[in-house]
């Protein structure tokens, strides 16, 4: 780049403001920060170009120099340099901490201490089994939950009772470290006290220097009427306390429903199976359901087949928003008798002989299932 002129690198005009220098110095930084360009040797040496066009052209006196004598004026080692120094031990970014926060998201910071970042506490999540009558009624139950809490020997500090903590040696306070590589000069955090700019000499015995301990609490957790399986219940403020006294996480209580003797929940509505004696599906009658909240009676109509299913409106669950109450469904099949006597199952054969001989208006299904195979084998 030795006769590449500094205002055709930046793109800008000789009369160009300083604030038309900074806006295209900051296109063309992002554009070739090697960062941004995987090790490109192209992009890397275009970055350190205009890094030097714009450490003349943003410094008033430099640019001066500039435009009446050209590089010779900001050349150090030229005679009639005007004693500007050049770019010195940092290629001429020792001031740019400014321009490369703005770009860079303020990785460099000057002027002294930070001071101890806050921090929020995490997240805790606690699976909690209940009933399916919990989930139903509601119910109000104790958890207890392994947490972390702040070590009351050392009221979260770190230090050991009676000491306190000292000043950094490494960042001496600031809680950054200076970086360079080569023209680049940035500021990190101190990776010693995490830019606190304070470390601990004497750590607490309890809490190992942690300022917090493990800890199992327990809490008072009220389940909701309506409750699902999977859905959460959130605690606001009880999981880990913050760091540096930020405000503590949040507890979600995930609910997992045990499996029912009888129910088998679907959203709001319950379903359950109901065992009929052959002669109870065969003449109806009455027969007693169960349901979340009590017993009812539901009519059987006469010649119930296997599979139907009767609905009972409003005895499922209420919503959980809405409260409004499912329905229970009623799944009825036919129990086929077992271990018979010899005298019943003559009873049940001479009964069997006489259907038979109407089986049309007994058996219409197997009638006419009969007919059919009939058809087909023709």
């Amino acid at each position: 780049m030795a006769d590449q002129d500094y205002y055709e690198l930046l793109g800008v005009a000789r009369g160009a403001s300083d604030d038309e220098i900074k806006k295209a110095y900051r296109r063309l930084a992002m554009k070739y920060h090697p960062d941004r360009n995987g090790g490109n040797k192209e992009a890397e040496d275009k970055f350190k170009q205009i890094g030097e066009a714009y450490a003349v052209l943003s410094d008033p006196q430099k640019r001066a120099a500039y435009d009446r004598y050209g590089k010779a004026g900001v050349d150090p080692n030229a005679a009639g340099a005007g004693g500007f120094g050049g770019f010195g031990g940092m290629g001429g970014f020792e001031n740019f901490g400014d321009i490369f926060s703005e770009i860079f998201g303020g990785g460099a910071q000057r002027g002294g201490r930070r001071g101890p970042q806050v921090f929020r506490g995490a997240d805790v999540s606690y699976s909690l089994e209940i009933t399916l009558e919990q989930a139903v009624h509601g119910d109000q139950t104790d958890i207890r939950v392994p947490v972390w809490e702040e070590c009351s020997t050392c009221s979260g500090t770190g230090c050991k009772p009676g000491t306190s903590k000292k000043t950094c040696p490494h960042c001496r306070g600031t809680g950054t470290i200076n970086m360079s590589n080569g023209f680049l000069s940035v500021q990190q955090t101190c990776s010693h006290c995490h830019g606190t700019g304070e470390v601990i000499a004497d750590p607490c015995r309890d809490c190992q220097g942690v300022g917090r301990i493990r800890k199992t609490k327990t809490l008072q957790i009220d389940i909701p009427k309506g409750i699902n399986d999977g859905q959460r219940i959130r605690l606001s403020g009880k999981g880990e306390p913050g760091v540096n006294g930020g405000p503590s996480g949040d507890l979600y209580v995930q609910i997992v429903i045990k499996p029912h003797d009888i129910f088998e929940r679907d959203g709001d509505d319950l379903h359950a199976d109901l065992p009929l004696s052959f002669a109870t599906a065969a003449l109806g009658g009455e027969v007693v359901v169960p349901t979340m909240d009590t017993e009812t009676r539901i009519t059987i109509p006469e010649g119930t087949q296997s599979g139907k299913i009767l609905r009972l409106r409003g005895k499922g669950v209420a919503n959980l928003r809405t409260h409004e109450k499912g329905d229970l469904y009623v799944h009825v099949y036919v129990e086929t008798p077992v271990n018979l006597s010899a005298k019943q199952k003559s009873l049940l054969k001479e009964f069997d002989e006489s259907l038979k001989q109407s089986a049309e208006k007994h058996s219409p299904k197997n009638q006419s299932f009969m007919d059919k195979m009939k058809r087909f084998f023709s």
